[in-house]
C-alpha cells in the first residue's frame, strides 16, 4: 500500500510540474519562453521578461513584472495597459442612486477633475473582474496573448454584454511589445470611450523612482513637478477638444534606482493614431496618474472601435519617436499563429 500511495504522489507531482510548463516553447533564435498555470502567464526572452495575471488584478502586462535585461530596470507601477470601464461625457447624478457596483463615477474632486463623465458598463475590469482567461499564441518569431471579457452591468436604460478584447504581441529581439484594446459595444452613444492605464501609473517616493516625464504634446516634466498631489484637469492635462493633436502621442517616464540614483531607460506608452484620443491625464495622486481615453466618437450598437499601442523601454527619445514612425497610424492588432498584422481604422 505504501509503494501505491508513494507512486501516486510522485505522478501527482509530475503531472503539477507538466501543467505548468504545458506551454512552453522555444521560437527560433530568439528563444522565447512561456510558462502558463492557474494563476499567470510567464514570458520570458533574451531582452525582457513579463507576467499576464489570469486572477486578481487583471487586464495587460503585471506590476513590476516588466522586465528590461539591457538595463536591469523594471516598470514602476501597477500594470501596463490596464483597462477600466467604458465611458462616455455626462453626469450621472440624477441616477446615482439606482447604478449597480462601482458604475458611479464622482467629480468635482482631486482625483477626477472637474469634467462630468459617467459610466455606461462595468465593472472596472481590472479590479473587479477577478479572473480572465487569457490564451497564448505561439509564432515563428512572436509570442501572443489574447484576453476578452463582456461587462456584467450597466447604467439605467442600457444593457450588459460590450465585449472587451485585448491582444499583446511581444515580438522577438525587442524591447517592447505592441497592444492593442478593443469594444464591440452593445449600446449606442454620442461620444463612447474606453478609459485605461497607458502605459501605466508611477509609483515614487518624492520622485525616487523616475527623473522626468516626457508628453509629445507637452515636452519634458521634471519629477519634482509630481511631488504635490494636484488634480488631472489642473495642469499637464490633454484634450482632443482643447489641444492641437501631435504628430505623435506619447506618454513615457524615464527610470531611475531609488537607492542609487542611476539612469535608467525610457519606459513609454505610445498610441500609434494620435486622433483616438479623447482625452490623457497625467497627475498626481499619491502616485502618477496616466490615465488615458480613446474613442470619444459617435458609435451604434454592433458597432467597434480600438486603439493601438507600442509600450516599452528605450534609451532615447529619439529611439521612441523612430519606433512611433515605423508603425504610425494604426488602431487596431490581430493575430494568429501564422503571423501578426496592425490594421488601420475603416471609418
Amino acid at each position: 500500500m505504501w509503494r501505491f500511495e508513494f507512486m501516486h504522489r510522485v505522478i501527482a507531482c509530475l503531472v503539477a510540474a507538466i501543467s505548468f510548463i504545458h506551454s512552453t516553447r522555444l521560437n527560433g533564435d530568439n528563444e522565447f519562453q512561456v510558462s502558463e498555470d492557474d494563476e499567470r502567464i510567464v514570458i520570458s526572452s533574451p531582452n525582457l521578461d513579463a507576467i499576464v495575471r489570469k486572477k486578481g488584478y487583471v487586464t495587460g502586462v503585471a506590476a513590476e513584472s516588466f522586465l528590461d535585461k539591457k538595463s536591469g530596470f523594471r516598470d514602476s507601477g501597477y500594470g501596463l495597459d490596464i483597462v477600466d470601464w467604458i465611458m462616455e461625457p455626462g453626469s450621472d447624478e440624477g441616477y446615482r442612486n439606482q447604478l449597480e457596483g462601482d458604475l458611479a463615477y464622482l467629480f468635482n474632486n482631486s482625483y477626477h477633475g472637474r469634467t462630468a463623465k459617467r459610466s455606461i458598463e462595468g465593472p472596472q475590469i481590472c479590479t473587479k473582474a477577478k479572473a480572465l482567461s487569457p490564451h497564448v499564441v505561439h509564432g515563428k518569431d512572436f509570442v501572443a496573448i489574447t484576453s476578452s471579457f463582456r461587462y456584467q452591468i450597466a447604467a439605467p436604460g442600457k444593457k450588459t454584454g460590450s465585449e472587451w478584447r485585448q491582444v499583446l504581441v511581444f515580438p522577438a529581439a525587442q524591447r517592447y511589445f505592441i497592444s492593442s484594446d478593443k469594444i464591440t459595444s452593445v449600446n449606442a452613444s454620442d461620444a463612447m470611450f474606453l478609459r485605461l492605464d497607458m502605459p501605466g501609473h508611477i509609483k515614487h517616493k518624492q520622485g525616487d523612482t523616475f527623473s522626468e516625464v516626457y508628453l509629445s504634446y507637452e515636452g519634458k516634466i521634471p519629477s519634482s513637478e509630481f511631488i504635490q498631489d494636484f488634480a488631472p484637469d489642473e495642469k499637464f492635462n490633454y484634450r482632443r477638444d482643447a489641444n492641437p493633436v501631435p504628430k505623435r502621442f506619447i506618454r513615457a517616464y524615464h527610470l531611475r534606482d531609488p537607492k542609487t540614483g542611476r539612469e535608467g531607460p525610457w519606459l513609454a506608452g505610445m498610441t500609434l493614431a494620435p486622433s483616438v484620443v479623447y482625452e490623457a491625464w497625467c497627475h498626481q495622486r499619491g502616485y502618477v496618474c496616466l490615465i488615458e481615453e480613446f474613442g470619444g466618437r459617435p458609435i451604434q450598437a454592433g458597432e467597434s472601435f480600438s486603439a493601438a499601442f507600442i509600450v516599452g523601454f528605450f534609451d532615447s527619445i529619439e529611439e521612441m519617436e523612430k519606433v512611433y514612425d515605423r508603425y504610425a497610424g494604426h488602431t487596431g492588432l490581430e493575430v494568429g499563429e501564422q503571423g501578426w498584422k496592425l490594421m488601420r481604422s475603416t471609418k
